[in-house]
This record gives structure tokens, C-alpha cells and sequence, in this order.
């Protein structure tokens, strides 16, 4: 089975709703970020996209797939966030954020899988 493509179409369905619906992003960046949240929004959307096209593309998927595994654990600490200001939310959006935790890790032994080929 080639893992490459729904790794692709992931990333780049992330990259889409970072342009399209930024707020929903710009709310789980950590305030400790230096600039703006909105810079980190676009920022990583753009990464997410870049790295989607190199997974896609066979000559460039091994370096993607390091990548991705890469974006996967740096865009871990807004998953943090997203947990500590749903601590309060109802049982069901607190459920969403607490699981998108432990789901990072699957992530990243996915796109390493991919990077490995």
C-alpha cells in the first residue's frame, strides 16, 4: 500500500484550512510565540503544503517524509495549547482536544514510514 498519497492529501487538506479558516488555527497558537498569531497560521500552512508537494512527488518523498515528521512534532505544542483552553469545554471538545495529543504520534511514525519507503 503506498502511504504517500493520503500522507499528501493530509497535509495538504491541513494546508487548505489554515488558508481558509485561519481563526480556528490562530486560536491553539501558543501566545509565546514571537509575532503574530496569524504569522504562525499562514506559516505553517505553508509548510504543510510545501511538504504535502514533497511527499507527493517520488524524487523528492524521503526528504518529505523526514519533513513531515518533523512538522508533525513542532506543531505538537499547539495541540498543548488546544487542550489546556478546552480544559473547560464541554466532554466532547475536550475529548477532541485531549485525543489530537496522542494522535501526533502515529502521525510521526507514519511519515518516517513514508520517509523509509
Amino acid at each position: 500500500m503506498n502511504l504517500s498519497r493520503p500522507l499528501a492529501a493530509l497535509l495538504g487538506t491541513a494546508a487548505v484550512a489554515h488558508a481558509v479558516a485561519p481563526a480556528f488555527v490562530d486560536a491553539i497558537v501558543p501566545p509565546q510565540l514571537p509575532g503574530t498569531r496569524r504569522f504562525w497560521t499562514y506559516a505553517s500552512g505553508v509548510a504543510e503544503g510545501a511538504v504535502a508537494a514533497a511527499v507527493a512527488v517520488p524524487r523528492t518523498r524521503r526528504l518529505g517524509g523526514y519533513a513531515a515528521a518533523a512538522l508533525f512534532t513542532a506543531v505538537f505544542p499547539a495541540n498543548v495549547q488546544m487542550a489546556l483552553d478546552w480544559s473547560d469545554k464541554p466532554v466532547r471538545q475536550r475529548a477532541i482536544a485531549y485525543g489530537r495529543l496522542p494522535l501526533q504520534v502515529p502521525l510521526v511514525l507514519w511519515a518516517l514510514r513514508v520517509a523509509r519507503g
